[in-house]
């Protein structure tokens, strides 16, 4: 059961290889997959986030799941030495950690239905689960940035996240917390593996933002493998990052 839709203004796919699969398990991922778009969109006037950026809602009033990402933001801050930071010109985009922590909860879902092997692709944020539908390890590909129809390296993942954070296609949308006004420009692209698609996504946006220096912040986290590409067309990546480049 394998279904693609536009939502958060990206395209988002569900693929469910057990037998027991419905489009009901489908349409309940997609389903909160909107909810958080009309929750957390700092582009829809009318999302929370926007009426707490705009002054119409008061902390006392925010949503649980506000509190949560709120409280996962700051943590992450302190994590990376203030390489992530939510708040930026005066308003708050919690995005570099929000699309991991929904890919995360949705693969949640799906588990406690009992589904065991399943792949979600969020823009490009991946979280996988078992096996695909030809009983192997999940093949997932890390796009060249220079040549975006090009895959420079096949992953071959069963129960971890990926996460990519570059300025290649949405140019500069990551901003260096210690230097805000200063565009990164010695890398384009950062791919991070870790143990889900929530620790990869919070901990890449961070490494992106500290430029070349982020491979080395990857290679020192615990169950984490990074892959980057500077500016020059360069790759480095962490010391157990080819053991997911072997398919078995």
């Amino acid at each position: 059961m394998k279904a693609t839709r536009i939502l958060m203004d990206m395209p988002i796919t569900v693929d469910i290889v057990d037998k027991t699969a419905t489009a009901k398990m489908t349409d309940a991922i997609f389903n909160y997959f909107k909810y958080i778009d009309e929750k957390f969109s700092p582009f829809k006037p009318t999302s929370e986030l926007s009426q707490i950026n705009t002054g119409r809602i008061d902390k006392h009033q925010w949503s649980r799941d506000m509190q949560m990402v709120f409280k996962l933001s700051l943590q992450t801050k302190r994590e990376t030495n203030g390489y992530f930071d939510i708040r930026h010109n005066d308003k708050y985009n919690p995005s570099g950690l929000v699309k991991g922590w929904a890919i995360y909860n949705a693969a949640n879902l799906l588990k406690k239905q009992g589904v065991k092997n399943f792949f979600i692709d969020a823009g490009g944020d991946i979280q996988v689960a078992g096996k695909n539908h030809e009983e192997k390890k999940w093949r997932v590909g890390i796009r060249n940035p220079f040549n975006r129809n090009e895959n420079i390296k096949i992953i071959f993942i069963s129960h971890e996240g990926v996460a990519t954070s570059g300025t290649y296609i949405r140019g500069q949308h990551i901003y260096n917390p210690h230097e805000p006004h200063k565009k990164i420009n010695d890398i384009v692209s950062l791919t991070v593996i870790a143990p889900n698609i929530y620790e990869a996504d919070r901990f890449v946006t961070a490494a992106f933002a500290m430029g070349k220096k982020g491979i080395e912040f990857i290679s020192e986290l615990k169950g984490f493998e990074g892959y980057m590409i500077d500016c020059k067309g360069i790759a480095t990546f962490t010391s157990g990052f080819n053991k997911y480049v072997k398919p078995d």
